[in-house]
């Protein structure tokens, strides 16, 4: 695996990651992979291999990822969100 693929597949993770805690059935993402992962590199790089570090630089840095990433982030957020409410409305 090179080292672009390896840096792809950590940054998708991240960007899946809070979704993956709050829905347990939500498989990997490779949507994600493909849209963020020039975004990932570009502006995280240094938070690699650091998955925690890579979504928050992600997420701070929001305003500056292509619209496709935008996209698949924005979905992941409403995806977790609607998983929350589904549980607090359970409890």
């Amino acid at each position: 695996m090179t080292r672009l693929q390896t840096i792809a597949s950590l940054f998708a993770v991240a960007v899946t990651g809070l979704a993956l805690q709050m829905t347990p059935g939500l498989a990997f993402s490779s949507e994600a992979q493909q849209m963020c992962s020039g975004d990932a590199m570009r502006l995280c790089s240094s938070e690699i291999p650091d998955i925690p570090r890579i979504t928050a630089c992600m997420v701070r840095n929001k305003s500056q990822v292509s619209p496709g990433c935008r996209t698949v982030m924005d979905r992941e957020h409403a995806a977790a969100t609607a998983s929350r409410k589904r549980e607090a409305a359970a409890q």
